[in-house]
């Protein structure tokens, strides 16, 4: 059996899911959203999410990270603040050592649905079907469990 955790980042929320892979199945374990209070300082943000997330590992003990690659917009500022809280990601995943895999959303979204440009609904659909037992409450937490899924299909 092997846990992934998959991570859709930002800095307001991120979404983050436990799926296990045991054999050839696939099993949800949990989903959540990591929430930081956009009246603190950067800073304060900054650790928040990763102290959050790190009592997310410590509870699931996950062998391998997927998270999404920066999707770059025309807004500078907030391509550089998604950058920050992807940087505190991967920074509180490396300190436990775990393997750490990137992919690009257009990756996940032709992996889970087959097209590379399908939006949040499609997904959200795709993941309740390719894992019925999942349980989310946001997109955040649909697009986390879309790339593990797509991290454990890419591991084949």
């Amino acid at each position: 059996m092997k846990k992934i955790l998959g991570i859709d980042p930002a800095l307001r929320k991120t979404g983050w899911a436990i799926i296990e892979k045991n054999n050839n199945s696939l099993n949800f374990i949990a989903s959540g959203t990591i929430k930081t209070n956009d009246k603190e300082s950067m800073a304060e943000r900054l650790s928040d999410l990763h102290y959050q997330l790190a009592e997310i590992i410590e509870e699931y003990w996950p062998e391998e990270v997927a998270i999404e690659e920066t999707f770059v917009n025309n807004n500078s500022l907030s391509s550089l603040k998604l950058g920050q809280a992807r940087g505190a990601i991967i920074v509180s995943c490396a300190i436990f050592k775990l393997k750490i895999s990137e992919y690009a959303s257009t990756t996940v979204k032709k992996t889970i649905s087959g097209i590379g440009r399908a939006d949040k609904n499609q997904i959200a659909t795709m993941v309740k079907y390719l894992m019925p037992r999942a349980e989310f409450n946001n997109a955040d937490e649909s697009d986390a469990i879309a790339i593990a899924i797509c991290h454990n299909n890419h591991l084949r």
